[in-house]
């Protein structure tokens, strides 16, 4: 699975075991998504390109290095998403921030969108979708359909859980789009949900039910 990256840093795989524990609080369980969430931008971020501009220290002037090219778009898969988010923007503040609205019907596992705002010039930028769990995979597969359509050409993809059935299905309908996730868990139960797993993102995230 080349489009696949599974960031197997201690830290992470720590924090994920807190995360996956029944008992662990709403208040914890969204403040370790939000950790693990700036370890994984942190390796998803990895490769940005670079140019150098001239400054000056309180010691001297020197050519050093910066972002190139323009602000990256960071797109959460609502709502859970807004988990990962916030994570990600304590590592890139100056990012751009788009929001689509999908959820999924509970009787045919299929993605419904009910909103869509993204940055313009999408075609200029890195992309990143956060979403915490890449399940069946449909929701993810509408989302970035959209982006593409918008005009995105580079995106990539952060999640905290993927099961296998949707990384596979991922792959053939988006090969261009690569994965960073904290583990691929073993599979699907009947209903669309990662197992082992850690629950319903959302639900734990918010405390709803």
């Amino acid at each position: 699975m080349e489009h696949l990256n599974i960031v197997n840093h201690p830290l992470i795989q720590h924090k994920l075991t807190l995360m996956r524990r029944r008992e662990t609080p709403t208040a914890i369980f969204r403040q370790l998504l939000k950790e693990i969430s700036m370890l994984l931008a942190y390796e998803g971020t990895r490769d940005l390109e670079l140019t150098s501009r001239q400054i000056e220290t309180p010691l001297m002037e020197m050519e050093a290095p910066a972002l190139a090219g323009k602000k990256l778009a960071l797109i959460s898969i609502l709502r859970a998403g807004n988990g990962l988010l916030d994570g990600v923007l304590e590592l890139v503040p100056s990012a751009r921030v788009g929001y689509i609205g999908l959820f999924r019907d509970e009787t045919t596992l299929q993605a419904v969108e009910y909103y869509f705002k993204v940055p313009t010039e999408l075609e200029d930028r890195l992309v990143i979708a956060v979403d915490p769990m890449l399940a069946t995979g449909n929701s993810v597969i509408a989302a970035l359909d959209r982006l593409k359509e918008a005009g995105a050409q580079r995106i990539r993809f952060l999640c905290l859980l993927a099961a296998p059935e949707g990384v596979d299905k991922l792959r053939h309908c988006h090969p261009d789009v690569p994965v960073f996730t904290a583990a691929l868990d073993e599979r699907l139960n009947e209903k669309g949900y990662i197992l082992p797993g850690l629950g319903d993102a959302g639900d734990r995230l918010y405390g709803t039910k």
